[in-house]
Order: C-alpha cells, then sequence, then structure tokens
C-alpha cells in the first residue's frame, strides 16, 4: 500500500481529533495512551542522528526535535491544566502560542531533556487520572483561546490524541525517510 503524503495527511497522521461519547473503556485506553507515549516516543526517535532530529516532519512543519520538545512543553501546559480543574472551579486557563514557544533557545537543546520531562510527567498524569470519578472528569476548565469549556474527560481524549499524533509524524517520517 502507497503512503499517502497529501499536506493533511502529513500532518494529521492519526486524523483530527474527535471526542467521542465516553465509556469505562474509552478512558481506560486514553489513561494507557498517556502512560505509554514516554515509551513510545523513545522508540520513535531511536537513534536518529542530529541530521534526523533536525528534519521537518512534513514541508513548513517543525522538526523532529522541535516535535520533541513540544509534546513536553504541551504536555506540561495540559497537566497543569487538569491540576487547576480539580482544584478550582471552572478556571479559565493560560494559552500559549506553541509556534512562537517551538523558535525559543532551548528548541536546540538534546532531545533527552523533554524526553525525561516526558517519562515523570506521564507517570504523574496517569496516577492523577487513573482513581478520578466520573465528578472529577465533569469538571471543566475555560480555554480562552478557542472560546470553549472543556470537561476533563475531553482534555483526557484530546491529550491521549495528541500523544499518538506526534509519535506517528514521527514514525510516518521514518518510514518515508526509509530511516
Amino acid at each position: 500500500m502507497a503512503l499517502d503524503t497529501t499536506t493533511d495527511d502529513l500532518r494529521y497522521p492519526v486524523g483530527q481529533f474527535v471526542a467521542v461519547p465516553t465509556t469505562p473503556d474509552v478512558r481506560r485506553n486514553a489513561i494507557a495512551d498517556i502512560a505509554a507515549l514516554p515509551q513510545k516516543i523513545r522508540a520513535a526517535v531511536s537513534s536518529l542522528t542530529d541530521r534526523q532530529l533536525d528534519t521537518p516532519y512534513r514541508p513548513g512543519g517543525w522538526t523532529v526535535r522541535q516535535l520533541v520538545h513540544h509534546v513536553a512543553d504541551s504536555h506540561m501546559n495540559g497537566f497543569i491544566r487538569v491540576r487547576l480543574a480539580l482544584t478550582e472551579p471552572h478556571p479559565t486557563i493560560k494559552p500559549y502560542d506553541e509556534n512562537a514557544w517551538s523558535t525559543l533557545p532551548d528548541m536546540r537543546l538534546p532531545i533527552d531533556v523533554s524526553l525525561g520531562i516526558l517519562d515523570g510527567l506521564h507517570r504523574r498524569w496517569a496516577e492523577l487520572y487513573a482513581p478520578m470519578s466520573d465528578a472529577e472528569f465533569a469538571r471543566t476548565f475555560v480555554h480562552p483561546a478557542h472560546g470553549q469549556t472543556f470537561t476533563l474527560d475531553e482534555h483526557l481524549q484530546n491529550y491521549a490524541w495528541h500523544s499518538r499524533h506526534h509519535v506517528a509524524h514521527i514514525t510516518a517520517l521514518r518510514a518515508r525517510e526509509g530511516w
């Protein structure tokens, strides 16, 4: 089967995010995706050279190195959003400009820095999610950049997707390049 390399397919290798009705299995699978991200992203970047790490995953896209650092940035923000929603009534979260963050000097650091962050962060995040009650998953926060209120159920699904999404960027690039 030939790989489809249209811009949308390169941008969304696992499809765009769509929340599904929550069931115990949906939650369990999403928490498993959160817990598995550090190992999966490590496997995806295993043995890549600096040249390969500095290759964009698609035309006009971030490099693999930027992706790894972005996942750490995004997931740190995501983890804090969960904690805010669990401890404050309907908080408004602080959005950030991920494209601007991708140009900051720390994006040139070795990826092991962000892989280490992801190891600890995802262990804590999965542990935080695992015992949550239905009432806790129903808690909300406001995302002013989207003008929307999100439940922690939606947030969990989104970050499980985000984990699969960026690992797939790297593995699809490796497959296309024969790495």
